[in-house]
């Protein structure tokens, strides 16, 4: 009897059109899976949405849901993690920056610069500290790994300094100017002027995609919204709070949620900023001015000015939950959270002083005589990876 050959694959023909086969009849699943060698059904792949874009050339979020993720305590950058520690205040109406050791609440060293120094500005990439001089319309640049100021640069109308997230560009609160003025961040040349109908533009802070950011505008009582990729408004309104003046600016963590300090409605103004809805007031304390995070993202420090004291505010309840009295009263205004976020630092605007306060018990640590009218002093190095301006806002 003749035999016939089967060809060489025919084996793998065969396996092929069972496969086939069982694919294309009414089997079930698990039988279908074990048939292709599983031990049961194939799990599905869990969808994952794609996050919104950012801000080109913005370095990526760390978290998502927390825009102050890089600010945990001793995440000091490889650029800042040798400098020492201290704290710059400077003096509006003596015309200096005092120099504070914070181990020993000591003045170590006084620095003449411009006329009226406003704030004390960390730059974008963490090497230089700028002094805006307000009316001298300078701005002096310090080495904060020397404290040593350098040759100040011609800026006009410095009431206060911000950064792009993407360190593109400087942007100049051109208070009195009336004018948002984005400049190079290195040389400080003026690239973009943009003209404001409002009047005192003086603080913001950036959304989390870092696409926008909203403006503060003291002597109108209005706030702006801001395209940073455009460099143009796109939203102004009027708070409703007759001689409202807004003043410090904070995200919320989860980049949802603006605050705006308001001195004389007394409270925080709260609104989303993508919908850039009429805001709600929430009542802290007379004279509401700064904001300030703590390092675990959980809490908001909130210097009423006008009382001596400090709210504190809870992210996670949406409510004040503390608040501390300074003994002795005094007027804190502007400041930050010492690197590993045991003491906030404020300036003593209408006392000639600087207060050191416990974040965990509320306690005044120090009363530090400095010159006269301090106001937005830095607390240097901080942790993070890259500076959005004012006296320290960090990503």
């Amino acid at each position: 009897m003749k035999t016939t050959r089967l060809p060489r694959n025919a084996g793998v023909l065969l396996a092929g059109l069972v496969l086939a086969a069982l694919a294309g009849c009414g089997t079930a699943g698990k039988e279908r899976a074990e048939a292709l060698g599983t031990k049961g059904p194939a799990k599905p792949v869990k969808a994952v949405p794609a996050a919104p874009p950012g801000l080109p050339g913005m370095p990526p979020l760390l978290d998502p849901n927390d825009v102050y993720a890089a600010d945990r305590p001793g995440k000091l950058s490889p650029v800042v993690k040798d400098f020492p520690s201290r704290v710059y205040v400077p003096n509006t109406n003596s015309n200096t920056v005092s120099v504070i050791d914070p181990e020993t609440y000591r003045v170590i060293d006084t620095i003449p610069v411009g006329v009226q120094p406003q704030h004390v500005v960390p730059s974008w990439d963490l090497k230089t500290l700028w002094v805006n001089n307000n009316r001298g319309h300078t701005l002096t640049p310090i080495n904060p790994a020397t404290g040593e100021a350098g040759k100040p640069v011609e800026v006009h109308d410095p009431y206060n300094l911000y950064f792009t997230p993407n360190g593109r560009y400087a942007i100049v609160m051109a208070s009195m100017d009336k004018e948002l003025v984005f400049r190079d961040p290195h040389t400080m040349d003026r690239v973009k002027t943009v003209p404001v109908t409002c009047y005192g533009v003086n603080h913001a802070d950036f959304s989390a995609d870092g696409r926008y950011f909203i403006v503060s505008c003291e002597f109108s009582g209005e706030l702006l919204k801001v395209d940073t990729e455009r460099m143009e408004v796109v939203g102004q309104q009027k708070l409703p709070f007759e001689g409202a003046m807004p003043q410090d600016v904070k995200v919320s963590p989860d980049g949802k949620t603006f605050y705006v300090a308001d001195m004389m409605a007394h409270g925080m103004w709260v609104l989303s900023g993508d919908t850039f809805e009429t805001p709600k007031l929430l009542p802290t304390g007379k004279g509401c001015h700064g904001l300030y995070v703590s390092r675990d993202s959980k809490e908001m420090y909130v210097s009423n000015r006008g009382e001596g004291s400090v709210s504190v505010y809870d992210f996670a309840q949406r409510k004040l939950t503390k608040k501390w009295t300074l003994p002795d009263g005094g007027s804190p205004d502007m400041g930050g959270v010492s690197a590993d976020g045991k003491v906030l630092w404020l300036s003593g605007r209408y006392n000639s002083e600087v207060y050191a306060i416990d974040t965990t018990t509320g306690k005044q640590l120090a009363r530090i005589p400095v010159g006269g009218g301090p106001h937005g002093l830095a607390v240097y190095p901080q942790p993070g990876r890259y500076s959005l301006g004012h006296t320290g806002i960090f990503r």
